[in-house]
């Protein structure tokens, strides 16, 4: 019960990945705010089952795009369970287009929620955490910016996500200098192809299926796999990271490995 009686924060917490990280805390009796801008049937059955699992958990519908909404998603946390041991940036949208065909109600779009999101978050929690001060253990809070290997490899049609993913990993290891002082802990997590929801706007079952063959592990990663480092990243048994980029994507991001693993290279 690493988590028992602490508060996190997830944002789009109601499917896939952030889901998978609030149930796995929730089972640990913590405190989850659970995030989510649409599917509220699907958060109100995470939320429940937290509760059933012996966890707590608040409902927090906001559009992380928006600072007021972010800013008062931490406010009503707070209100209800006292303080902010964690918060998870996991929230995004992306639109793929060819740069010079793009709409940029989309472009824009995907900026304001992957990039913005991520930063308004980050502020506030850390502010908050900040303002509790560091406890009886040495712990100031931990934040934790799920980003992707978008970030450094330039993949294309996704150049507006792209973007993103690579400003908010120089803007999650500049956080973690400036609240190291204050024992808050800031860190990026890099999830490769993930079998989730979202994939699904992009491809059919049988394209990711297909997809996962190409792969070097030959299969999609699970949501469940990255909760589990993800609670670890929370944990006091990563007291030690500040800083750092935690990379899980089953070999995607070494260079030339499918040329190289058929031996054409």
């Amino acid at each position: 019960m690493r988590f028992a009686g602490r508060t996190y924060i997830i944002t789009g917490a109601s499917r896939g990945i952030g889901r998978s990280l609030a149930l796995t805390l929730g089972k640990e009796h913590a405190n989850v705010g659970i995030n989510f801008r649409s599917h509220p049937a699907e958060a109100q059955a995470v939320a429940d089952e937290i509760t059933q699992a012996g966890g707590k958990a608040l409902l927090l519908q906001a559009d992380v795009a928006s600072q007021p909404a972010v800013e008062e998603m931490v406010s009503k946390t707070i209100a209800a369970f006292g303080k902010l041991d964690g918060y998870v940036s996991n929230a995004a949208y992306s639109d793929r287009q060819l740069m010079i065909e793009a709409d940029m109600e989309g472009f824009r779009r995907t900026i304001d929620v992957s990039m913005w999101g991520a930063f308004y978050g980050l502020r506030a929690a850390a502010q908050q955490m900040v303002k509790q001060g560091v406890d009886a253990l040495g712990h100031g809070g931990s934040i934790v910016i799920v980003s992707s290997p978008h970030a450094v490899i330039p993949i294309p049609t996704a150049m507006a996500y792209n973007m993103a993913k690579a400003a908010i990993d120089h803007m999650a290891r500049t956080a973690a200098i400036e609240l190291a002082s204050h024992r808050v802990r800031v860190n990026v997590m890099h999830p490769g192809w993930i079998d989730t929801p979202g994939e699904r706007k992009f491809f059919s079952d049988e394209q990711l299926a297909k997809g996962a063959q190409d792969l070097p592990w030959k299969r999609l990663g699970t949501p469940e796999e990255i909760a589990k480092a993800l609670a670890y990243m929370l944990s006091d048994d990563a007291d030690y990271m500040t800083g750092s980029t935690f990379l899980l994507d089953g070999g995607v991001s070494l260079p030339w490995w499918s040329k190289r693993a058929e031996g054409k290279q």
